[in-house]
């Protein structure tokens, strides 16, 4: 038998398998369900609720809706955009504001490539822009503010004790939070010089003092607090704010007998000459800063305003939104910061301005959406109707049903009229040296 005809032995790995037969598995009845972990039994009717509530309001496809961004270059006013409200509300519209932050006059003075809206704080800033553009535009202005001095109640009563501020009536006979500031009185206190019947001892207390020095003034009289330093206001860079280039327009328009400058005169060479006259007279008067307005006002209202400055230039919005937010979380008013009102005085319009299809559709939402105008309000703006200047009545009213004394109008009602573009910019140059403006790219 040959060894090929030999039987061998199977091995395990050769020997053929067999798959097993599958089997229906089903489930035991009597074995509980697998249950929902609890979080998702919790969020489940939170989910249900937020879908519903979408539903109602027509905004279940919002997440898909398109939104347009709107690059914007803002001063001052773009706390406005900033306000988380006054974004949902143009979101509901499909708008998003990108927001480019500069002072007013940097806005009208350096390039705009890029932008599809502006919006300068003031009239002068606005009429800039407005002269640069080749084609007509849209704009609004949706409220009004005044330019104001915040202070704080010290120093505020050293300048009632001198003569130069009146408190306001209060109709609780509670503490003021507004004061009117005779401004031809102030400007005496701001030239840092004294005049022969002001040296010596000024308030009487035995001591003699440098004059218009807070001390000077009386600051130190009650003997508890001490202040050497010079009475001055703490203001933006004229160079870049609105606010700074209105208050430069109120001290010219004292300094200049109560008439704007330039105003009367004949040809430009003797408004020019007017306007450098009068910037002379100013320029000791002020404390440049480089900073917007917004800034100096988050200055005032810190925790270390009062040792920053004891007079800063702010708009009264920022004040009165202070105050409503203060009330909203103290239940009380902020009484150790007041607001002085110079007399005279003088109201910033900002100008929200397009510059193209994008931008239009911006300004036709401010213009048009009675909420954001309403939201406007209860940031402390004086929001315009029908083409009136300012709407105190529904300023006052929302002031009043929140517990916050309404300022009232000064009987002496003497407005301050920027100059003429031309005149005005020779004063703030006088005053701030300020560098050339910057071409729009091509």
């Amino acid at each position: 038998m040959s060894e090929a005809d030999r039987p061998h032995a199977t091995s395990e790995a050769d020997r053929p398998r067999t798959a097993p037969e599958p089997r229906l598995r089903t489930r035991d009845r009597g074995r509980p369900r697998a249950r929902l972990p609890i979080h998702v039994v919790i969020a489940l009717p939170l989910a249900l609720a937020g879908l519903i509530a979408l539903l109602i309001t027509g905004n279940a496809l919002r997440p898909f809706d398109r939104i347009t961004t709107i690059e914007a270059r803002m001063a001052s006013k773009s706390d406005y955009f900033k306000d988380p409200e006054v974004q949902r509300l143009l979101l509901k519209h499909g708008l998003r504001v990108d927001i480019h932050r500069l002072g007013s006059r940097g806005i009208a003075t350096q390039s705009l490539k890029g932008m599809d809206a502006v919006f300068p704080s003031g009239q002068p800033a606005a009429k800039l822009i407005l002269n640069r553009q080749d084609h007509s535009v849209r704009s609004v202005r949706p409220f009004v503010t005044p330019l104001v001095l915040g202070t704080f109640r010290d120093y505020a009563e050293t300048l009632r004790k001198m003569g130069v501020a009146t408190p306001q009536p209060t109709t609780d006979g509670g503490r003021t939070l507004y004061y009117d500031l005779d401004m031809r009185k102030f400007m005496a206190l701001l030239d840092g010089t004294a005049d022969s019947r002001e040296t010596g001892d000024q308030d009487g207390d035995g001591t003699p003092e440098r004059a218009d020095t807070w001390n000077g003034i009386g600051f130190d009289k009650a003997g508890v607090r001490s202040n050497s330093g010079r009475v001055l206001v703490r203001t933006s860079s004229v160079c870049e704010s609105n606010a700074a280039g209105t208050y430069l327009s109120i001290l010219a328009f004292v300094a200049n007998g109560d008439s704007t400058p330039g105003a009367g005169a004949d040809d430009e060479a003797r408004a020019t000459q007017e306007a450098e006259t009068v910037a002379r007279k100013i320029k000791p008067l002020i404390d440049l800063q480089g900073m917007w307005a917004d800034e100096q006002a988050d200055s005032y209202l810190s925790d270390l305003g009062e040792s920053i400055a004891p007079i800063s230039l702010i708009y009264e919005h920022q004040y009165l939104a202070h105050q409503i937010e203060y009330r909203q979380e103290y239940s009380k008013q902020d009484t150790d910061r007041v607001l002085l009102y110079p007399t005279p005085y003088a109201l910033t319009e900002p100008q929200l301005i397009s510059l193209n299809d994008k931008g239009d559709r911006l300004v036709r939402v401010v213009e048009d959406d009675p909420e954001l105008r309403q939201r406007a309000i209860e940031l402390g703006f004086r929001v315009r109707f029908s083409g009136e200047e300012g709407t105190s009545d529904q300023l006052n009213d929302y002031l009043s049903a929140h517990g916050i004394q309404v300022p009232t109008p000064n009987r002496d009602e003497t407005k301050v009229y920027e100059p003429d573009l031309d005149v005005l910019q020779e004063i703030i140059n006088s005053v701030g040296s300020c560098p050339p403006p910057v071409p729009d790219a091509p």
